[in-house]
């Protein structure tokens, strides 16, 4: 990795020049493997708490939830599998940055000659992996709780990819412009409760004022596309639209995180010249 993110100098005619920059897979790459070796000794807490609450969620649901009714049952397992992927990609990942921006820590990156969007989708990618288990922990055992067809969920492949892209794209933003991290911290569990409430919950059954807020929570489309492949006949058409959105909303936010990142690590200097002078 150091290799890849700390290239030698370049000496050009007797003086040392700035390395070029790196490309954005490599620098991708680097950032994910040390994210990954960062956090691998909390992977097995952190695997277990994400799938706990969501097991929790379906197994509390399980006795008031009417059998006659398929649409809450679809809605239910959909919404705490997706939970598993905000709680992680959302909630962990707004806490990480707030984290790294207080402690300064994110001068190294930008220090290093590499896109601030390769370090963000490092980061949210490195935390992503860690819902996969969960999630299909979480829907197998909901699927086998509410009697749902097994037989469409490698839908949650591509469900769990974007959903935690777009999701991740929003937890980095929240960690990145919360001027506190304790405020990233509550942003980031405020963030994951309103997935779950609007999760959980089948759309027709909200007043309308929440169903326009459900409109704008990304994890909502995720939910649709999953539940709607619980369905005898599936409308892919739907799936593939409501994925979509999905991948449309993880482009802008993460993009705009490159950008906030540039912002945090201005921020930080300006304030430490203030303190500096």
């Amino acid at each position: 990795m150091t290799s890849v993110l700390q290239p030698a100098p370049v000496r050009t005619g007797g003086a040392t020049a700035l390395p070029a920059r790196t490309g954005f897979a490599a620098a991708y790459s680097a950032v994910v493997a040390g994210q990954l070796a960062r956090a691998r000794l909390a992977r097995v807490p952190l695997l277990f708490v994400a799938s706990f609450q969501s097991i929790g969620i379906l197994l509390l649901l399980r006795g008031v939830v009417d059998d006659a009714s398929t649409v809450t049952k679809q809605s239910v397992v959909a919404g705490a599998t997706v939970l598993v992927v905000a709680f992680v990609a959302l909630n962990l990942l707004a806490q990480r940055f707030g984290a790294l921006r207080a402690q300064g820590a994110l001068d190294y990156y930008a220090a290093l000659p590499v896109p601030g969007s390769a370090v963000v989708l490092g980061t949210a990618s490195s935390y992503a992996t860690f819902a996969v288990p969960g999630s299909v922990v979480t829907a197998v055992t909901g699927c086998l709780l509410y009697g749902l067809p097994l037989g469409r969920l490698w839908v949650l492949a591509p469900v769990v990819v974007l959903a935690g892209a777009s999701l991740a794209g929003v937890g980095a933003l929240i960690g990145l412009l919360a001027p506190r991290p304790e405020l990233a911290t509550v942003a980031g569990q405020l963030g994951m409760s309103l997935v779950l409430f609007v999760g959980i919950i089948p759309r027709d059954r909200l007043p309308e004022a929440v169903q326009l807020l459900r409109a704008v929570v990304p994890a909502s489309y995720a939910v649709d596309a999953l539940a709607e492949t619980f369905r005898p006949h599936v409308r892919w058409g739907t799936v593939v639209l409501d994925l979509g959105v999905c991948a449309a909303v993880a482009v802008v936010a993460l993009a705009t995180s490159g950008w906030a990142l540039g912002l945090a690590v201005r921020g930080g200097r300006s304030r430490a010249g203030r303190i500096g002078g």
